[in-house]
């Protein structure tokens, strides 16, 4: 690059001659760490809670739409996995993107990323103290928020090992909560549960049978399932700061497909089995529905228990995860440098930022409610098939040039390629297509589109200026 180098702020990251990023970030998250948030990340409030409304758009055939949805998701994150196996990253798809393609698609995917979880943090903040001041009346719902924000700033502003531990606990309860969910369901389904008979396949094929409202409740159902997925990029974002961030990737992206099937579409089968799916009570909660149903005692309030445990959780890792990626961003020269220290290991600036960004957004729920919120909400609505289309288009370039270049470093690798990666592509284009033919959709859809090219022309001028025009190589720093 022509003219006066640009500073790094302190704690940016480099690339050895390998292409592997380094940085002054700390380095205490353990396997165990990064194998419950890989777990954990699979199991959100969106499947506790919004599964209901996919249920009710679909009937039993939900299960169809979680499990091509599900398979979508895996593919994903095995062309994730094998680029941060091959360039452990803090800025995970970013970086890759930003390597493969060019500065401007790494600022693009980064920035509409860290606004996506930012916006998160907001919805799950308002959700936490929504159950926590149904249970505790009289007291003002944006106390509970102040206390969560307080909270899990202050977490993720100590050493990177606290929010390893946060999210450990975190994501154990989950996993015993929706493990002993199977559990019992099986059990009841086989009709080896005491006190209740097997249905068999009466709700499968009763109601209006499998499909009950055609495939346009199919891809309803499915559009809702997509989202439900949000949060396993996490990860690879974590895994830098482990101490073996490629072992740890390898790993969580390998056990990713028994957890999908597991969690999600097995936990569904069960749902649809043993309650019909036009009950009333599974559009509000159909996991409290079933527990229910089981005779459960206080069934809706164990749920509310795991639900804000899913909340708190995602909320720690929102943070975490926006703070990071702002902390990469900032360090490859693409945000502001004054955000680029880095004390004990934590970029805490970072951390500030998108927790305040946050913050603000929870305000903007108070103050405009039905306008600049709900736009906000629509900025990213479809904001992950983005990052989905530069992590596809990223590894396409990426696998080429590690064969190429530095074939030992596929640790990972991703099935049948190029084959399944255009497949990946085709079936974001596919969710694309569907969700211009529903209104509400359609309206995320305008509105994320209108956000990535803001940004794409943004990181073009910025590209253009700094003269990289082209996009980098393999080995090359972060920051040109």
């Amino acid at each position: 690059m022509s003219g006066t180098p640009e500073l790094k702020p302190a704690g940016s990251p480099h690339r050895d001659p390998n292409g592997t990023e380094h940085s002054s970030l700390g380095h205490g998250l353990k396997q165990r760490h990064l194998s419950m948030i890989a777990l954990g990340g699979v199991i959100g409030a969106g499947l506790f809670v919004g599964s209901g409304a996919g249920i009710a758009a679909a009937g039993p055939s939900i299960v169809v739409a979680y499990a091509l949805s599900g398979l979508l998701v895996m593919l994903v994150m095995r062309m994730l996995g094998e680029m941060s196996a091959a360039h452990p990253a803090s800025g995970s798809f970013s970086v890759h993107a930003e390597r493969a393609i060019g500065p401007w698609a790494g600022f693009t995917a980064g920035w509409i990323f860290w606004t996506l979880l930012c916006v998160a943090v907001a919805v799950e903040a308002l959700g936490a103290a929504t159950i926590m001041a149904g249970w505790l009346p009289g007291t003002p719902q944006w106390l509970w928020v102040a206390v969560f924000m307080a909270v899990f700033s202050g977490t993720n502003l100590l050493a990177v090992r606290n929010f390893g531990e946060y999210e450990f606990w975190f994501a154990a309860l989950k996993v015993v909560a929706i493990v002993a969910f199977l559990v019992l369901g099986l059990s009841a389904v086989l009709g080896l549960l005491p006190g209740t008979e097997s249905p068999g396949a009466a709700n499968l094929t009763g109601r209006g049978g499998f499909l009950p409202n055609g495939t346009e409740g199919l891809v309803v159902g499915l559009l809702a399932s997509v989202f439900a997925y949000g949060g396993l990029e996490t990860v690879t974002i974590a895994a830098a700061e482990s101490r073996d961030p490629i072992r740890g990737v390898a790993k969580a992206v390998r056990t990713a497909m028994w957890r999908i099937a597991l969690f999600y579409v097995g936990s569904i089968a069960v749902i649809v089995t043993l309650i019909p799916w036009d009950d009333p009570s599974v559009l509000s909660g159909p996991y409290a529905a079933v527990l229910d149903h089981l005779g459960i005692p206080a069934a809706a309030e164990v749920m509310n228990v795991v639900v804000l445990v899913a909340l708190l959780s995602a909320m720690n890792a929102n943070i975490y995860g926006a703070s990071r990626m702002a902390y990469s961003l900032v360090a490859r020269g693409e945000g502001p440098a004054f955000l680029g220290k880095v004390t004990a290991g934590v970029p805490r600036r970072t951390v500030l930022a998108s927790s305040a960004f946050g913050f603000f957004a929870v305000l903007l729920s108070f103050w405009w409610p039905d306008t600049v919120f709900a736009w906000l909400l629509n900025m990213v609505g479809a904001a992950v098939l983005v990052v989905w289309s530069f992590i596809a288009v990223s590894q396409l370039i990426t696998r080429r040039r590690l064969e190429r270049e530095a074939p030992e470093r596929l640790v990972v690798r991703m099935w049948l390629f190029p084959g399944l990666t255009w497949a990946s592509l085709a079936g974001v284009a596919a969710v694309l297509l569907l969700m211009l033919r529903e209104g509400d959709t359609r309206t995320q859809l305008a509105f994320t589109a209108a956000l990535t090219v803001a940004l794409s022309v943004a990181g073009l001028v910025r590209q253009r200026r700094a003269g990289t025009d082209a996009a980098p190589s393999a080995g090359a720093d972060d920051r040109r």
